[in-house]
């Protein structure tokens, strides 16, 4: 450990630097296509941008002020009758709602809450990156345990990937705190199955174990699958704590505007941290938030709202992009929800240079041989496993699908080119 006054205190050291600092500065430099980032290229609902434009412009001298600290009172309204229809529950949106800096401090206040010196946390891989340092900063301990994919060397749906149920359940112990679940899944878009939620719901119960759910891309499943609310299963309610985000729902990822919601006698801890945190969201983007939900909440069952509408929307991106990507070679996974698709493109790796590359893992010297030479860009999934299984992400890359149809097609042809290129020579 250094000896320096003014290091890295010990519960950041080790760290490592995070995927998206790199990449995005790999980006600015290369200036490639860039499929890497989970963001659309195109403009939210037109609804939400007036709103913020109305309440920036509010002849209310309060409307750009503080608001009430853990969560504007409209908003928390909006959320609590959202919510409350779709777990089948009263939530009281005072006391069980919590509104963050995007789901990330949500997920910050969750485990800096609840999780203590030695608490151990299971992790599923592949994982959002900030969960194992938001961890290990609580001094937490993290488990790991992989989905592996039950089908290989070939094109197979997110659902092929598995937990071992015997591995799950030797995780959990008597120091077991909490399992963080993530579903419909960053990366793979795996949408976990009502059977695969009891299976962590039945130990959650049996060892008494806090679930963390994180379910941002709750409203991006492809039929036929369904997105099922682990709070919703029998014991769970009591023991779970909900993250949720407007950049996802609303495309709108630039507001980071998030939510936690669960039982009062959870949501307290995630309040102390917040408050002694950020205190408080930025008030007119929080109403603007609300004005949304607001109109989207008179449409819940019709195709027209938002939230259904994104999905038709989604699929026909995703499925297009799966046929691209096999047609120079990779192999990818079919999402079932969210809007990434990882592909594995060992079979594509004979076409590629990757000695001009320095990185330890073969899907970093992969991504960026890609953004300099031909001029595309995806994330390395190695960079969602911890270091004992690095190994089972380095033959995949992930691209985020959600952009422009243009922007699909010039993927396409620059992947076709490309192709076409190394036919040649």
């Amino acid at each position: 450990m250094s000896t320096n006054k003014f290091d890295l205190p010990a519960r950041y050291q080790g760290a490592t630097k995070s995927v998206w600092v790199e990449y995005i500065q790999l980006a600015l430099q290369y200036k490639p296509l860039n499929l890497g980032q989970g963001f659309p290229d195109y403009h939210a609902p037109k609804y939400a941008l007036d709103a913020l434009a109305a309440a920036a412009n509010s002849p209310d001298p309060l409307a750009n002020q503080y608001t009430r600290g853990f969560g504007h009172p409209r908003l928390v309204q909006a959320l609590g009758r959202m919510y409350s229809g779709l777990v089948g529950r009263t939530i009281n949106p005072l006391s069980e709602i919590l509104v963050t800096v995007g789901a990330y401090e949500a997920l910050y206040a969750t485990i800096q809450g609840h999780v203590d010196q030695g608490d151990e946390v299971i992790i599923i891989e592949p994982f959002f990156d900030c969960y194992e340092p938001m961890v290990k900063a609580a001094g937490g301990v993290a488990r790991f345990i992989p989905l592996v994919p039950t089908v290989t060397g070939r094109t197979i749906s997110s659902e092929d990937w598995k937990l071992d149920p015997l591995e799950l359940a030797k995780l959990f112990n008597e120091k077991t705190k909490m399992i963080i679940i993530n579903t419909p899944h960053n990366p793979l878009g795996k949408v976990m199955s009502r059977q695969e939620l009891q299976m962590v719901a039945d130990l959650c119960v049996q060892w008494n174990v806090l679930c963390v759910s994180d379910e941002v891309y709750e409203h991006m499943v492809y039929a036929p699958f369904q997105h099922v609310r682990i709070c919703t299963l029998p014991g769970m309610w009591d023991r779970t704590i909900t993250i949720g985000s407007a950049g996802k729902t609303f495309s709108l990822t630039g507001w980071k505007i998030g939510w936690a919601y669960g039982p009062e006698s959870l949501m307290r801890n995630l309040q102390m941290v917040h408050q002694n945190c950020v205190y408080t969201c930025a008030t007119p983007i929080q109403e603007a938030i609300a004005v949304g939900f607001e109109k989207e909440l008179d449409q819940l069952t019709s195709p027209d709202c938002y939230f259904n509408s994104i999905s038709t929307e989604l699929v026909t991106k995703r499925d297009y992009m799966a046929r691209f990507l096999e047609d120079i070679g990779m192999h990818p996974t079919i999402p079932q929800g969210g809007y990434f698709m990882v592909a594995d493109w060992s079979k594509l790796a004979d076409k590629v240079n990757l000695s001009e590359e320095t990185d330890r893992y073969s899907d970093y010297r992969f991504t960026k041989w890609m953004t300099k030479t031909v001029g595309l860009q995806g994330i390395p999934p190695s960079a969602f496993y911890s270091d004992e299984h690095k190994a089972l992400g380095e033959s995949f890359v992930r691209y985020c699908f959600f952009k422009r149809d243009d922007t699909l097609e010039r993927a396409a042809n620059i992947l076709t080119e490309w192709k076409n290129k190394t036919k040649t020579n």
